[in-house]
């Protein structure tokens, strides 16, 4: 036990979470959950979305693969609350969850574009939450259904040029959110105005790929991990993939729309977060707990399952980061008039 006057000298210390971690350092039963007093109750993790999509896969990988290391001995239980790219979730989790520890969520860049956009602007984003970890990097791809006529990424924008209104891209995003920046963004490189493109959005990539393969669109924007599935069973054709350079495994063979001669990359980040007034024995334990998970073969496996690209950055490089992301996207939607 800690007598009396040894608590005193760590309260004196002016860091009470950090010193009892570092009072139960000896504990070599390697229980994350043994260092603090946190966390006692069941941790929900929402998936700002319906079922299927990217951010529902990377919810439910976190958890699972959470509770297989035992790195966190609670329950974990995934939650799926959909609806305006995530703009519902976080006007509820900003203003009614603020305190609450044991409710995280997964969001990726329309936790950003959300907020700065004009169009079903959400007046909540990073500034109201604890950024924990960024876990993966994807990249947007460019879709069609496999009996489609367009087989490269430059008949589908030679036929947008000549008439902006006769293809209908989707994506399960609103408009001016992710899926509609990723559909349109090639197509503004190539010299389209992308305000006269017929953008049609769903809620969730599982809804806008429906959609697509029931005749309801002619092209979608969306991430390349929740497509693969579909790819691998014949199902769709991927034309363009927004990355630097080509993918490994199903989509080695997919062209980068730079390949293409179309200047367009996009990066989609996916990243656990806290609420805005977390306390600093739950980041604490986040910023660990999440530190070991990235690192375990289990993690690994699963990111390339899925198939993600890892990108671990800790709580204040992931906030760094997201700093300069609000600036990247801020001028991508003045450039295309979206901006509030």
């Amino acid at each position: 036990m800690i007598s009396v006057k040894k608590f005193s000298a760590i309260l004196c210390a002016g860091a009470l979470a950090l010193s009892l971690g570092a009072c139960s350092s000896k504990d070599t039963s390697g229980s994350a959950t043994k260092n603090t007093g946190y966390p006692k109750k069941s941790i929900t993790v929402v998936a700002p979305s319906g079922a299927g999509g990217g951010w529902d896969m990377t919810a439910r990988s976190f958890t699972k693969v959470l509770s297989e290391t035992k790195l966190v001995k609670v329950p974990l239980t995934v939650e799926n609350k959909p609806g305006g790219g995530g703009a519902v979730f976080m006007a509820e989790y900003a203003t009614k969850e603020a305190q609450n520890n044991d409710m995280l969520f997964v969001s990726s860049p329309p936790i950003i574009i959300n907020n700065l956009k004009k169009e079903g602007n959400s007046p909540y984003g990073v500034k109201n939450t604890t950024p924990l970890a960024q876990l993966t990097k994807d990249y947007g791809v460019i879709v069609v259904k496999n009996d489609s006529k367009f087989r490269d990424l430059k008949s589908v924008l030679e036929e947008v040029k000549k008439d902006p209104t006769k293809l209908t891209f989707a994506g399960g995003s609103a408009p001016g959110s992710m899926d509609h920046l990723v559909a349109i963004l090639p197509a503004f490189k190539y010299g389209v105005d992308p305000t006269k493109i017929k953008y049609v959005s769903y809620d969730g990539g599982g809804e806008a790929i429906t959609a697509l393969l029931g005749g309801n669109a002619d092209v979608i924007g969306t991430d390349a991990s929740s497509v693969k599935e579909f790819l691998k069973a014949g199902k769709i054709r991927v034309l363009a993939v927004t990355s630097p350079e080509r993918l490994s495994g199903d989509f080695k063979d997919i062209p980068t729309a730079k390949e293409q001669g179309i200047d367009a990359e996009f990066t989609i980040w996916r990243g656990i977060f806290g609420p805005e007034k977390m306390s600093a024995e739950a980041k604490d334990f986040w910023e660990k707990t999440i530190g070991k998970l990235v690192e375990t073969p289990e993690w690994k496996k699963e990111v390339e399952t899925q198939g993600w690209e890892m990108q671990y950055k800790n709580g204040d490089d992931f906030k760094t980061f997201l700093e300069d992301q609000e600036q990247q996207v801020q001028q991508l939607l003045e450039a295309l008039g979206m901006q509030k």
